[in-house]
C-alpha cells in the first residue's frame, strides 16, 4: 500500500531542446538536455506543488533512462515503477522553437518506445487503487501490451468498492504519429472514459474521442460517457470546465512565450493540485491556467514546473513576467 496522492502512467523521455530561439534544428548550435514525457511532466508538476507523487513507465537500460531516474529523484518523483526494457533504447524528442505558436515536435520512438512496453503483470494494483488521484493519457492506449496495462489499470480503480473517493483522469492526448488510425484512437478512448472521473482534452483531441469540436457540446459528450469532470482547453478562448450544474470558462493568461510545448503539463499537474485541496471549480481552472502560462514562459518543461508561490505571483499580476530568451 501507500500513501501517494497521485500516480501517473505513460510517456517518457528525453527532451533535447535548442538553446538558439527561431531557428530550424539544422541552424542550431547548442542544446540543452531535459526530463519529458507528458504523464512524467504532470507528475513532476505536482511534485512542484508540494504533492506526494510516482509514475509508471519504462525506460531503456542506457545513459538516458539513468539520467530520467535521477531526474525524478530530483524533482521528489517516486521512480520505483520505472523500470528497464533491454535492447529499446529510451526516448529522444526535439524541437524547434518559433514563438508564439510554432514549435514542431520530432520523437525518437523507434523501433519502439519502452514505454509502450509496460505489462498488466508488472502493475501495482494496490497502490494504483489506494492513490488520491490515477493520471493516464491517450499515448498509452495507441499500442499493446500498453493498452491492455492501461485499460485494466482504469478498470481496477473504477471498481474498487472507494472509487467514489478517488479521482482518475484521461488526458485524451492524442498525437497522430502514435497512432495505426484517428479510428482506433476513438475506439480506445471510448473504452477508457467510462472508467474515468475527469477528462482534458483540447478540441481536436475532444473530436477524435468524442467526435465534437465545439466546446460546450464536447464536454456534454464526454460527460454522457460517465465522466464528473470535463476539462476542454480551447487555446486563445481560454478553458471551459464542466462538472454538475457547474459551467465554468477561464479566460488565458497573458503571457510572452518562449516554448509551449510544457504549458499542458503544468496545467495538468496544477489541475490535480487544485482538485486535491477541494477548491471551485474557477479557482481551480484558474491556477492551472496561470501554471501552464508559467512554463509557456521558460525553455523547457519539467525543469520549468512552478511552485505555489509562483503560481500565485502569476494569478496576482494576472500575467506572465517576461523571462530573457536564449539566442
Amino acid at each position: 500500500m501507500t500513501d501517494l496522492e497521485l500516480i501517473t502512467m505513460g510517456r517518457v523521455g528525453v527532451d533535447i531542446y535548442p538553446e538558439q530561439i527561431g531557428r530550424h534544428l539544422e541552424d542550431v548550435t547548442s542544446f540543452a538536455k531535459f526530463l519529458g514525457g507528458s504523464s512524467t511532466n504532470v507528475a513532476v508538476a505536482a511534485a512542484r506543488l508540494g504533492r506526494r507523487t510516482a509514475t509508471i513507465t519504462r525506460t531503456g537500460d542506457d545513459p538516458f533512462g539513468r539520467f530520467i531516474h535521477a531526474a525524478l529523484r530530483g524533482f521528489g518523483v517516486d521512480d520505483r515503477w520505472v523500470t528497464p526494457v533491454e535492447g529499446l533504447p529510451t526516448p529522444v524528442t526535439f524541437c524547434e522553437i518559433f514563438p508564439p505558436d510554432d514549435f514542431p515536435l520530432y520523437f525518437y520512438r523507434e523501433p519502439k518506445a519502452p514505454d509502450l512496453e509496460i505489462d498488466v503483470d508488472e502493475l501495482d494494483f494496490d497502490a494504483i487503487r489506494a492513490a488520491d488521484v490515477f493520471w493516464v493519457t491517450g499515448t498509452g492506449l495507441s499500442q499493446e501490451p500498453s493498452r491492455a496495462a492501461h485499460l485494466a489499470a482504469l478498470e481496477a480503480r473504477s471498481t474498487d468498492p472507494r472509487a467514489g473517493e478517488r479521482i482518475t483522469v484521461l488526458d485524451l492526448d492524442y498525437r497522430p504519429m502514435f497512432w495505426e488510425s484517428a479510428g482506433l484512437a476513438t475506439e480506445q478512448m471510448q473504452a477508457a472514459l467510462p472508467h474515468v472521473t475527469v477528462a482534458v482534452g483540447n478540441r481536436e483531441e475532444c473530436e477524435v474521442a468524442v467526435g465534437e469540436t465545439e466546446p460546450q457540446a464536447a464536454a456534454a459528450a464526454l460527460r454522457a460517457t460517465g465522466v464528473e469532470l470535463a476539462v476542454v482547453k480551447q487555446g486563445p478562448a481560454g478553458v471551459l470546465g464542466v462538472r454538475g450544474d457547474e459551467s465554468v470558462v477561464v479566460p488565458p493568461v497573458a503571457v510572452d512565450v518562449v516554448n509551449g510545448l510544457g504549458a499542458g503539463d503544468a496545467f495538468g499537474g496544477s489541475l490535480v493540485h487544485g482538485l486535491l485541496s477541494g477548491w471551485d471549480l474557477t479557482t481551480v481552472l484558474s491556477f492551472a491556467n496561470a501554471a501552464g502560462a508559467y512554463v509557456a514562459g521558460q525553455l523547457s518543461c519539467a525543469d520549468a514546473m512552478p511552485t505555489v508561490d509562483q503560481v500565485s505571483a502569476v494569478l496576482s499580476r494576472g500575467s506572465v513576467e517576461p523571462q530573457g530568451r536564449v539566442r
